[in-house]
């Protein structure tokens, strides 16, 4: 089990935008943010989750890497579209639009994008249509 996931952004405030606009069709918003002078390292970070725990961080107090991944669980199909779609609105990069991924799971349906410093973004089902 995963208690929480952070990255570096380069630019907080942008991500946070992004996120709040890419992660409310699956019910996770913006929990709590941390000022420089409240992190470790310096910089900005926001915190977004539900009921009020936050689990998926994004700061600009750390240094961008690639590759980072981060798949979020979503409960019905409808609810992954809808992220991809908002993703996309919110300045998004598509990497991979909704459907089936049969390869991985037979009911495995996903979408991808990369967020502003093209982190890859995953929403996946695995709920029947």
């Amino acid at each position: 089990m995963i208690d929480h996931i952070g990255f570096a952004v380069r630019d907080a405030e942008r991500s946070r935008l992004f996120y709040a606009a890419a992660l409310a069709p699956l019910g996770i918003t913006l929990v709590m943010s941390a000022t420089p002078e409240q992190t470790e390292a310096g910089g900005t970070a926001h915190g977004f989750g539900s009921d009020g725990k936050p689990f998926l961080w994004v700061g600009d107090n750390e240094k961008v890497g690639e590759g980072t991944h981060v798949a979020l669980a979503a409960r019905t199909r409808g609810e992954v579209d809808a992220f991809h779609a908002a993703a996309l609105a919110a300045g998004g990069r598509d990497n991979g639009a909704p459907g089936l991924r049969p390869h991985y799971r037979p009911d495995y349906y996903a979408a991808f994008v990369h967020d502003p410093d093209g982190n890859n973004i995953e929403a996946v089902t695995f709920a029947s249509a």
